[in-house]
């Protein structure tokens, strides 16, 4: 062992990631009596991981909190839903060598699905963890009954967002570093699995010199020292490749959505770069559904960032008008903010662009405009009531959101239209120039739709259902109004961006997060959870993602590591 961590020390399991499902998998392992080294290249202000900067929504069925806004959902809605977002085609025959890359994915849905209708609210409360009384509409979906999106409002917010989701593991893992039960090795890279007779026995790699940074930004890669460390069973918890744009675009998926985006921005730090996907494969893994991944369309340049090319996504209520590149309207439940994402790429990268441009009123982002990342949500984050009261249903829109009208470069800002086109051509990119003409006849167009409480444009028709939520009428949805109205202004554009988030494939693992060879054997001593997985199997979601998913999986399937490495 490297002399920052105590030789004595024999760990009964080693888990190669301190994001959330890593601590998940160390608390569950903890509990079980094992003893557990934690590495991360990391240092101790990052424990956590993404799981930190999120919104901590997560996806519960059949919710108190559903039913008391009047909300009927039920386990099979909601695996109807996820079978019609996630589209499995990928299944193949028995799970051996002629499985398909979705064989345990499914498997593992139809699981998650029971444990998020089941006993994962009791699990997180039991923890601590509360959430916000009202429910949000994440994806909205595509307009079918049996296609991708949520068919009622899933999204249950934490009340103290993406930090207590991590406190709530984190507490505890501490608890038991002080009692000699986990060591943290920070700072400390892995380049290695140790296999022997076929078994993962431990792993080796790269002490980094210290790094006092704070939390998100990007620490050196000096490497000062080497390590080697050995147990019966290795979890790697080590998240996706959200930063690696390389990696992304060498798996993107262009036959299905179109060209890879030149221009990119990342919605997770530095630090989430892969590099134990290609380590894990070498060593004999299995890596499935390489070109699925989950990068949002509403991405907008922090304008105070943390990590370098850092993104905020918008988080979009229905009303904004959406307009590709070239100004031309996006169509159907696609072009409905919040609804269909891969739906909304696919027409936005039709163009050969790597932007679109949402065009709304000050009423609208006063309503409508939420931030993702638990900083841009201090209300929420920091258990605010008054606070948020005062935020979000008070006058005017939250601060942060006002920040970014300011301050962001992606938002035009103007009292009249014409004023409005100018400043958005100012900030278009690849030499395009939108016609104020087209522009204006197709809001026009829109426009007249809102005269009735009845109309077909689908869009008009997703506002009218929003408001027929409660969450959604009361702060999420603005009232039906004309987007040429002065009355509503002024006018808003806003440019958006690719922004990474999440990887949807990665290491194969079977119901017990244990890793999976090629020929569909178990990789003895050796397991994976979270991102790297997949969020569990390698590819829990399929296609498409329900939103409130992602830390839910890293909760399920570290969950599932630690209690499988606790039976030993």
């Amino acid at each position: 062992m490297s002399q920052s961590v105590d030789p004595t020390f024999e760990p009964d399991a080693i888990v190669v990631g301190a994001g959330l499902a890593g601590l998940v998998a160390t608390h569950e392992a903890v509990k079980a009596g094992r003893k557990v080294l934690v590495l991360d290249q990391e240092n101790r202000a990052n424990l956590g991981g993404q799981a930190f900067w999120s919104l901590g929504g997560l996806f519960f069925v059949d919710s108190p909190e559903q039913r008391r806004m009047g909300i009927k959902d039920s386990p099979e809605l909601a695996w109807q839903d996820w079978q019609g977002s996630a589209g499995f085609d990928r299944i193949g025959t028995g799970d051996g060598p002629e499985r398909g890359e979705d064989h345990w994915g499914s498997r593992w849905a139809r699981a998650y699905v029971d444990f998020a209708a089941g006993e994962k609210r009791a699990y997180l409360r039991e923890l601590g963890l509360r959430s916000l009384t009202f429910v949000g509409w994440a994806e909205r979906g595509d307009g079918s009954a049996s296609g991708h999106g949520n068919s009622v409002p899933r999204f249950h917010l934490t009340w103290g967002t993406g930090p207590e989701v991590v406190r709530v593991f984190l507490e505890p893992v501490e608890a038991a570093e002080a009692a000699g039960q986990v060591r943290f090795a920070l700072r400390h890279q892995v380049d290695d699995l140790v296999v022997e007779d076929g078994a993962c026995v431990g792993v080796r790699g790269s002490v980094l010199e210290p790094s006092d940074l704070p939390r998100g930004e990007k620490s050196s890669r000096e490497v000062v020292d080497s390590f080697t460390f050995r147990a019966p069973a290795v979890i790697v918890t080590s998240g996706g490749i959200g930063h690696n744009f390389e990696l992304m675009r060498a798996n993107w998926p262009t036959d299905r959505v179109g060209p890879a985006p030149e221009h990119m921005i990342a919605g997770v730090p530095a630090h989430v770069d892969g590099r134990m996907l290609a380590i894990s494969e070498a060593a004999g893994a299995s890596l499935v559904n390489r070109d699925r991944m989950w990068a949002y369309v509403e991405g907008i340049h922090n304008w105070d960032p943390v990590w370098p090319d850092h993104a905020i996504r918008i988080l979009p209520g229905p009303s904004s008008m959406w307009f590709d590149a070239d100004g031309k309207r996006l169509t159907g439940m696609s072009g409905v903010p919040g609804a269909d994402s891969i739906g909304s790429m696919k027409q936005i990268l039709a163009t050969g662009a790597d932007y679109s441009w949402f065009v709304l009123t000050q009423s609208i982002i006063e309503k409508e405009f939420a931030l993702s990342g638990s900083e841009q949500n201090p209300d929420w984050t920091e258990k605010d009531v008054r606070m948020m009261l005062k935020e979000r249903l008070g006058k005017g829109a939250t601060r942060p959101v006002e920040a970014f009208k300011e301050h962001g470069e992606d938002f035009v800002v103007a009292t009249s239209f014409d004023e409005l086109v100018a400043g958005m051509n100012k900030i278009a990119r690849g030499g395009r120039v939108l016609d104020a003409a087209v522009l204006r006849k197709q809001i026009e167009d829109r426009d007249r739709q809102i005269d009735n409480a009845y109309c077909k444009d689908a869009q008009v028709m997703a506002i009218h259902n929003g408001r027929k939520d409660r969450t959604g009428k009361i702060m999420r949805v603005a009232k039906p109004h004309k987007i040429l109205d002065p009355a509503h202004g002024p006018l808003i554009a806003v440019r958006l961006n690719i922004l990474s988030r999440k990887t949807l494939g990665g290491i194969e693992t079977n119901l017990d997060s244990q890793v999976v060879r090629p020929d569909g054997s178990v990789f003895p001593g050796l397991y994976a959870a979270g991102e790297v997985a997949g969020f569990g199997g390698g590819g829990v979601h399929g296609y498409n993602a329900l939103e409130g998913t992602f830390l839910g999986g890293c909760i399920f399937s570290g969950r599932a590591a630690g209690r499988a490495v606790g039976r030993g």
